[in-house]
């Protein structure tokens, strides 16, 4: 018999805790501290002004892309509206905490109508966010997100004809708009359920 299970079994004030808890502390968000995030104006699918105030007290995922997005963007997008709905069935409590923002990295082509359209298929409370190049261009620097405009298209039709290169990356913010971990909205969204449920309280 060890000394351990002596202990245990014994239950000694404070030593025999120590020795019998066995559990890791909790691992820290990935992202904490990171200077990702930050103040920004911007007009939503609705055409209204919008800043980092309106989510106040919520958990936020923030993905950027575009609209246009032939692949990556609609599957990223419906992944993580999945996720937000799969949370609202099975955890109540945690999807009311969430809001799902998607950034335009293309505003010339993202106006608030065509946003509404988007987000509104992936889910009802998804927000759309747009604005001018130079308020963009900010909050791509607060999120550490890329985009670059590529070569027209031949023909190009209504939608202008080009595509744009952009970083991948959805953050899961914390209520006071601090980043906690990047969601694997790749991955699909059962994926981004338990990166959600690991942080969120």
């Amino acid at each position: 018999m060890t000394l351990r299970f002596l202990l245990c079994a014994l239950a000694l004030p404070t030593l025999a805790l120590t020795a019998c808890n066995s559990s890791q502390p909790p691992a820290k968000p990935p992202l904490e501290g990171a200077r990702i995030g930050g103040a920004f104006t911007l007009t939503d699918q609705n055409g209204q002004t919008v800043t980092e105030q309106a989510f106040a007290g919520k958990y936020r995922i923030m993905y950027f892309g575009y609209t246009f997005c032939p692949d990556v963007c609609p599957t990223d997008v419906q992944a993580i509206g999945g996720a937000v709905k799969k949370l609202e069935v099975s955890d109540p409590a945690i999807g009311a905490k969430i809001v799902p923002v998607f950034v335009t990295v293309d505003p010339a082509r993202d106006t608030p109508a065509v946003l509404n359209q988007f987000v509104s298929a992936f889910h009802p409370r998804m927000v759309g966010l747009t604005g001018t190049d130079d308020q963009i261009a900010k909050i791509k620097t607060e999120y550490a997100v890329y985009s670059s405009k590529g070569d027209a298209s031949p023909g190009a039709g209504p939608s202008g004809g080009y595509l744009v290169n952009h970083s991948r990356q959805g953050y899961l913010m914390d209520p006071d708009g601090k980043p906690l971990a990047l969601l694997p909205q790749e991955q699909g969204p059962d994926a981004v359920v338990t990166e959600i449920k690991r942080w969120v309280r």
